[in-house]
């Protein structure tokens, strides 16, 4: 790692959380190459949101949606 890099990731540390937080999501906005395909994906995200906070339908435990992943992508 750099001198530059090293003191610049020293900077970044000492900002609060919420400051890194925001600052992580404009470095990944500057490198995203496909700016309509994250519009629709956090489109989707917002309405299930909506979906799951409404009532309209429900979640499932996390670990059953693990062991159905794993039975079926093994390994």
């Amino acid at each position: 790692m750099s001198r530059t890099l090293k003191s610049l990731k020293a900077e970044v540390m000492s900002l609060a959380p919420a400051e890194r937080a925001r600052l992580l999501d404009q470095l990944i906005d500057s490198i995203d190459r496909d700016a309509e395909t994250e519009g629709a994906w956090d489109k989707v995200a917002l309405q299930r949101e909506g979906e799951i906070e409404s009532g309209s339908v429900t979640g499932l435990p996390l670990e059953d949606v693990v062991a159905r992943s794993e039975a079926r992508f093994p390994g």
